[in-house]
């Protein structure tokens, strides 16, 4: 495939050659440097050709550009520790150049942004013209391309997993005699294969082979999007490595991670959704068909907590004096793009001794006999999963970690650990078994784009090519993670299925849904079919496939169902309490700064955080608002303590009508809620007022250094 990109453009591509070759296993062993801004290291990747995946996967195929469930088969494995020890072996004065390893004879032709044969990427993107299928084309040698950017490859080499005591039980022959390529790429293809039984055994070796000598370096090149490696010799995807090594480093501009300060202004980094995913920590292969598992060892500063998106709760081990060793894996097969890290001085907030939470850990539920659980077959690939382990199936709550900046501790043990325990046994009662056997939970900088975990892998893409190869059409669109109307769609989309179904109906399909498609790939045609295959004629109520996509998916602006739910809203209760609480503020409003001294002032209803907002919608509609009864507004409903959705509202309010006392709560709000306060800016900079316009430019000029990248260049277009 000739995938032509306009260089000015916004397109963003995925470039590895899934259809060839997939990743089964990632080992990573990395440092993190505060200093530098930068994470250094190894991954080893382990791979299995195309002949072995193609019959595993073909059912899901068409769905490669979906978003991934959560997994199954087997009983669910105790979390446990493979000790993994620092591979960094290589010698202390290589230097980190952005150049490949050149065979000898091969002139170095890098240019300074250490790329290699790189004139047919000048304009654009195309697929290597070295690239084949597995079978034998003739003469050009087999290229592994993965998905890559704003990283230094330092080297890559091929691992000789056949040194590994142990191995032989992985080979036919009795003995280990002549090692070969063959022979070790058989040893990996029967290491991948191991039943989810072994899972521990398959950890561990995947550790050891990642500490392996090197047998010899592979020839790489990279340009702006991906990673090209070769072997001299190798023509297909059988032929080719199938353990390799990867010495790297991130760079402190890459768009994969954050550096930045928490809320106690303490140096931190994380992932934070970016729309390249995850290619600037590490080269990986990012179209969702490639799935796969993962273990890493993260080295930081004794003083650093490192959380990462593992199935094990993570403990440090000291290494030596200031600095902390994390272990973490995942035997649940996912995207890469799952692959989650933060890196920051957070403290474990605990509950106190005694508390409630603790015993609801423990009470078994019991599901009704109408509930659909069971320990059966599943339709995923295998793996370790808890559908299969009865015990697992009726943990309502399961183990959960707090971890939050010093200076918010109080506030996460005051509130926010009372409210997790009820949360999951709210998700487990109403789609059934937990898909992971434990959880993290970790409040963020204020940078973190709201939106930002929900970005490339759900959004089309064009043409697929044979290799896998494709593009995500305006993937880097800057102001792409603030159209929210697809996300708002869906969630109406949703309410609208269980208001005409009825909840019993709707909740029960859920849970079905779920154990039917854990694990696995889907499309929303999946989810849709399958709802109507499960519910009584008599409910269908004319619904089909066809005219929700064609009301909902496929139609702009409002759905004529939601319109007519709309109408029907306005009339509940709460809807009309707000109402009524409008008209007193009109009133309120409308009366003369001197009143006479027997009226009696406005009695305000409590009002509940939706209902505020309304109210706030509903007076934005006003065309003008005195100072007089915003200040009463404030101080009635104390706006500035509120959440954010709320205050967003009130600093509308505040712009709109110039009132500058309370220009300190815009102020906050711009630096507290950097992602929400995006459309604040261009209320700021619309209003073509000079203080407010000076407003926005100090906020942003305090701020833009922290700020999600995206954000701070959609503001800086509004700004400037």
């Amino acid at each position: 495939m000739d995938m032509q990109l306009d260089p000015a453009g916004d397109d963003l591509p995925l470039m590895a050659n899934t259809s060839h070759i997939l990743v089964k296993h990632y080992v990573l062993d990395l440092d993190v440097d505060f200093e530098s801004q930068v994470i250094e290291g190894t991954i080893v990747l382990f791979l299995e050709d195309g002949d072995r995946f193609k019959k595993q996967n073909r059912s899901v195929e068409e769905a490669c550009q979906s978003e991934s469930n959560k997994g199954c088969k087997l009983g669910m494995p105790e979390p446990c520790h493979v000790p993994v020890t620092n591979a960094m072996t290589f010698s202390s004065e290589m230097e980190y150049n952005d150049c490949a390893i050149c065979s000898k004879g091969e002139k170095d032709t890098s240019d300074k942004d250490g790329n290699h044969d790189n004139q047919e990427h000048a304009a654009g993107i195309s697929s290597s013209k070295r690239c084949c299928d597995t079978g034998n084309h003739g003469s050009e040698e087999f290229l592994l391309v993965l998905d890559c950017c704003d990283l230094s490859v330092l080297k890559v080499e091929e691992v000789d997993v056949a040194a590994v005591p142990g191995m032989e039980k992985f080979t036919r022959s009795p003995e280990l005699t002549v090692v070969s390529e063959e022979l070790r790429n058989q040893i990996v293809r029967e290491l991948v294969t191991l039943p989810a039984n072994r899972w521990r055994e398959q950890l561990d070796y995947y550790a050891r082979c990642s500490q392996a000598a090197g047998c010899g370096e592979l020839l790489f090149d990279t340009d702006t999007w991906s990673l090209q490696i070769r072997k001299t010799g190798a023509q297909t995807a059988t032929d080719f490595p199938h353990a390799i090594r990867i010495w790297y480093k991130t760079k402190p501009e890459g768009r994969s991670v954050t550096w930045t300060s928490d809320q106690s202004g303490r140096p931190c980094v994380y992932t934070v959704g970016s729309p390249v995913n995850n290619r600037a920590l590490f080269p990986c292969q990012e179209p969702p068909v490639a799935m796969s598992t993962w273990q890493a060892t993260v080295r930081a500063a004794a003083s650093f907590v490192v959380l990462m998106s593992g199935e094990n709760s993570a403990k440090p081990t000291q290494l030596w004096e200031g600095c902390s060793s994390w272990y973490y894996y995942v035997t649940m097969p996912m995207p890469a793009s799952t692959f989650t890290i933060a890196v920051g001085c957070w403290t474990e907030v605990k509950m106190e001794p005694c508390s409630s939470g603790d015993s609801a850990t423990e009470t078994p539920f019991s599901p009704p006999e109408a509930d659909f659980r069971h320990v059966g077959v599943c339709s995923h690939m295998e793996y370790p999963c808890r559908f299969q382990n009865a015990s697992a199936t009726t943990q309502q709550i399961i183990p959960h970690r707090v971890f939050a900046p010093v200076c918010l501790t109080g506030a996460c043990q005051e509130t926010l650990l009372q409210l997790i325990p009820p949360c999951l046994s709210a998700a487990h009662s109403v789609l059934g078994t937990h898909p992971f056997s434990r959880l993290d939970v970790l409040i963020v900088p204020a940078n973190f784009p709201s939106l930002g975990m929900a970005r490339p892998n759900k959004d089309k893409t064009g043409h697929t090519s044979d290799s896998g190869a494709s593009v995500i059409k305006h993937g880097l669109n800057p102001e792409k993670s603030f159209m929210q109307v697809h996300y708002l769609k869906g969630y109406f989309l949703l309410r609208f299925l269980a208001e005409r179904l009825g909840d019993e109906t709707y909740f029960s399909f859920l849970r079905k849904f779920v154990h039917a498609f854990h694990g696995q790939l889907i499309l929303s045609q999946d989810f849709l079919q399958m709802l109507l295959e499960n519910i009584p004629e008599e409910k269908r109520l004319e619904l089909s496939v066809e005219n929700i996509y064609q009301d909902w998916l496929e139609s702009s602006g409002i759905p004529k169902p939601l319109q007519r739910e709309r109408r029907a809203g306005a009339e509940c209760g709460l809807a009309r309490q707000v109402r009524a609480e409008v008209t007193k503020w009109i009133r309120v409003n409308r009366r003369p700064r001197k009143r006479k001294r027997r009226e009696r002032e406005a009695v305000f209803e409590k009002l509940l955080p939706d209902q505020l907002v309304l109210l706030l919608e509903h007076l934005l509609e006003q065309k003008t608002l005195s100072h007089r009864t915003l200040q009463s507004l404030q101080r009635t409903y104390h706006l500035q303590d509120q959440d954010a959705e709320v205050r967003h509202r009130w600093c509308e309010l505040i712009v709109k009508h110039k009132f500058t006392k309370a220009y300190e709560s815009v102020e906050r709000f711009l630096q507290e809620d950097q992602a929400m306060g995006v459309y604040l800016y261009g209320e700021l900079m619309v209003s073509e007022d000079a203080r407010q316009q000076q407003l926005a430019r100090r906020c942003f000029e305090r701020t833009r250094e922290q700020m999600d990248r995206s954000s701070a260049q959609v503001v800086a277009d509004m700004l400037f």
